[in-house]
């Protein structure tokens, strides 16, 4: 199957988190480093200025500068690594917020196929766990990890100087310990990555359980349900639980290390002083570097952990940017400042020659021919799964056929650009979806010049809504969902009421008066036969009384166009569509219906 003008993201678009973060921050970046240098260097001094207050004290001189030059050399230390830590912490928020807008702006821009084999909730855990792992490497990579490095590596430099042969001591005491560290290091990003996809799974699987809770509850199967997500839940602490393990070694392994190493030093370090090769000062230096070894090791140790849990985050947005996108420029061979298209004059608003799709290795279309006036009202019916919604995805282009041609006005589906394809049409789907907006936002979705506030009345009026939504708190500007949700109808009706305010030449339709009473279907058929006018209008329908008055009649029938024409001459000529409409047991409307309705002709 093929996916709908595809554009993938070239590798040099892929998530390079350094990048991100020092773009056109190169002052900022200097002055983190700057401060970083200072903290570090402070450290470093710490101990060695120790060791000399104790020589001071040792050969009775005074010791007044070196306790104020370890205050100083601490308070400076604590102040600048705060101030870094602060603007760094700061870069990190900035490139999350562009992270998540990146991918907010991608999973809008996915074609439906790709978005949905995606999954909602995984595509909602790039903004939340995965954005936090990757601020994560934020925090430690560019700086505080380089800086630990630094430190460890100027300690060891420093322990060296005091005494080269305690040094190999302790260096021979740590090697065994950063070995089996380097392991684990290895393993965790192997983990931290399958915790990540489980992760994604429980929350699209809970997302998907919550929009089903009205059905969940009626069948009281809120107990069965919740073992179920807790069954994934629980799939989820056993990986976690696994990468704990392996954490919990590091620090564990890191003080055995120290605990040896101190043993180590203070017999070799013992057994000089007493030949004389080694002073009092030095060694109790020596010691504080040994002490102060650890705590660089184990942000070393951690910070390699955390990046291993970013780098899988980032691994997940590499996956997502990968994804194809709907391909949103001008058709081949028009440039980006094309003027839009226009309809070709005469052609027909929909044409099928010949069309095939599958959904993956399941055939929905099998060389379907088919054809929509440019103006009136034309009727689909059929059994369901005959490819009836199939037919508007295609046109709308969510998908593209595997063979034949579409034609729109006179135009192949890929000719073109999607921008100017889709301002051809307005779409009202099954489900008459809804964004958790404000009613004046569902209106006016899309549109670049929003009607005025008498404009969309007059189109609630139409649809019978005005009452209702004049009485919500904030009238047009009520956010729908939560507390004020609108029932199946009501939502059924407002998408009309969008469609209508659409200038858009042909009018897509599935199953709109599915949750209409009477009363309302009989106003969609209203609202319907004005803009059949002088529009075209296909709809997807299930009742008779939708399409009896229809200029054009497509029966489908298992993928295939079985027959085409007026709703009398079918009845005639095409026994399935005689027996569809028989099946429904419907005669003409009542007439009651039509007197209480007249009111608003």
């Amino acid at each position: 199957m093929n996916t709908a003008g595809v554009n993938v993201d070239e590798p040099g678009n892929r998530l390079l988190i350094l990048r991100e973060i020092f773009r056109d921050r190169g002052l900022q970046l200097a002055g983190i480093v700057g401060l970083a240098l200072v903290a570090t260097a402070a450290t470093l001094v710490l101990p060695w200025t120790v060791g000399e207050l104790l020589a001071a004290i040792q050969q009775d001189e005074s010791f007044t500068k070196w306790t104020w030059l370890m205050v100083a050399v601490g308070l400076g230390s604590g102040a600048a690594n705060a101030l870094a830590t602060y603007l760094l912490s700061r870069m990190g928020h900035q490139l999350i917020c562009r992270l998540r807008v990146r991918s907010m702006q991608h999973s809008l821009g996915l074609g439906l196929n790709a978005a949905r084999a995606e999954g909602t909730g995984n595509l909602a855990t790039r903004l939340t766990a995965d954005a936090a792992a990757v601020k994560g490497i934020v925090d430690i990579g560019p700086i505080q990890l380089p800086m630990s490095l630094v430190t460890l590596l100027g300690t060891l430099v420093i322990m060296g100087l005091l005494d080269w042969i305690l040094l190999l001591i302790t260096v021979g005491a740590f090697l065994v310990a950063l070995a089996v560290i380097a392991l684990v290091v290895r393993a965790l990003r192997r983990k931290y990555l399958a915790i990540q996809d489980e992760v994604g799974r429980l929350t699209e699987h809970f997302v998907a359980t919550l929009e089903a809770l009205t059905v969940i509850k009626a069948h009281r199967a809120e107990r069965l349900v919740s073992a179920e997500l807790a069954t994934r839940a629980q799939r989820v602490a056993r990986f976690e639980t696994g990468a704990s393990a392996m954490e919990a070694l590091m620090v564990p392994v890191i003080n055995l290390g120290q605990q040896i190493a101190l043993v180590a030093v203070v017999l070799g370090g013992g057994a000089r002083m007493v030949s004389g090769d080694l002073d009092l000062g030095t060694f109790v230096s020596f010691l504080l570097y040994l002490f102060q070894l650890t705590a660089p090791m184990i942000m070393a140790m951690s910070g390699l952990s955390t990046i291993q849990v970013g780098l899988a985050a980032r691994q997940r947005f590499d996956d997502l940017f990968a994804l194809p996108s709907e391909a949103r420029p001008h058709a081949a061979g028009a440039s980006d400042e094309a003027p839009q298209q226009p309809p070709v004059e005469g052609a027909p608003a929909v044409r099928f020659e010949q069309v095939g799709f599958a959904y993956g290795q399941e055939p929905v279309l099998h060389r379907t021919d088919l054809t929509v006036p440019a103006t009136g009202l034309t009727a689909m019916v059929g059994l369901s799964g005959s490819g009836k919604s199939t037919v508007l995805g295609l046109i709308e282009r969510f998908m593209d056929p595997d063979e034949g041609r579409i034609e729109v006005f006179g135009r192949g589906t890929a000719q073109w650009s999607l921008d100017d394809l889709r301002r051809q049409l307005a779409y009202v789907d099954q489900k008459s979806t809804l964004l958790r907006d404000s009613v004046r936002s569902n209106l006016t979705l899309g549109q670049e010049t929003p009607a005025d506030d008498e404009t969309l009345l007059h189109a609630l009026r139409e649809v019978g809504l005005e009452e209702e939504i004049t009485r919500l708190p904030e009238g047009l500007d009520t956010v729908l969902g939560g507390a004020h949700d609108l029932s199946g109808g009501q939502r059924q009706r407002l998408a009309l009421a969008r469609a209508s305010l659409s200038d858009a030449p042909l009018v897509l339709l599935d199953e709109p008066s599915s949750q209409l009473d009477s009363i309302n279907e009989h106003r969609l058929r209203r609202i319907v036969d004005e803009i059949a006018r002088d529009r075209a209008v296909l709809v997807v329908a299930h009742r008779i009384s939708t399409v009896r008055h229809a200029h054009h009649v497509i029966v489908m029938d298992s993928g295939r166009v079985t027959a085409e024409g007026r709703h009398d001459d079918l009845m005639r000529t095409s026994p399935m569509y005689a027996e569809l409409v028989k099946g429904q047991d419907l005669g003409n409307v009542d007439e009651s219906v039509e007197a209480m309705a007249g009111a608003d002709r």
